[in-house]
């Protein structure tokens, strides 16, 4: 079993898992499902895994956000409503390209 294959199982699933595994611990019926997964993953010696994104060069998107925010700052100082606007779109665009990514890469 791995970390998906916990976290595909539903909440009553988990809890009868941890009272097989885990009889000692009581408050079960109050945790949440996260809760549930991460302690009795840690007790199975299950693993989380890393979000790793791939087909995308994160850091260049990272260096051009950080390249966007510092116009962004500059448009505000000036009061460039236009200017503003547009560095805020292309930040917003950027970071849900990026988590996009992440969670296809999931």
């Amino acid at each position: 079993m791995d970390w998906n294959e916990l976290q595909k199982h539903k909440v009553a699933d988990v809890r009868e898992l941890m009272k097989e595994h885990m009889p000692e611990i009581t408050g079960i019926t109050q945790m949440k499902k996260d809760e549930l997964v991460e302690l009795l993953a840690e007790k199975l010696g299950i693993e989380r895994p890393h979000k790793v994104v791939t087909g995308l060069d994160k850091t260049a998107i990272k260096a051009r956000l950080r390249d966007l925010k510092a116009k962004r700052q500059a448009a505000l100082e000036a009061g460039d409503k236009v200017d503003l606007h547009r560095r805020r779109r292309q930040i917003h665009r950027l970071k849900r390209k990026l988590r996009k990514a992440a969670s296809l890469s999931h």
